[in-house]
């Protein structure tokens, strides 16, 4: 059986037959769900702005179809 590392603790546990994979319990289940509600996880935001160039290359591209 492979044992992983439960990612909110760190503690190693059985991935096969744990109900509560891949946390090693209920209360790492739980604290994970609690941080994603309270939204402590975010995708970082990539801002970027067009150049002039790269509107002409897509009007270009856009007449050509």
């Amino acid at each position: 059986m492979p044992i992983v590392k439960c990612p909110n603790c760190g503690k190693e546990t059985e991935f096969t037959g744990n109900e509560f994979r891949p946390f090693c319990s209920e209360r790492c289940k739980l604290l994970d769900f609690g941080a994603w509600a309270d939204e402590e996880y975010n995708l970082p935001i990539e801002t970027s702005s067009m150049t002039e160039e790269d509107i002409d290359a897509i009007e270009k591209a856009q007449e050509r179809k």
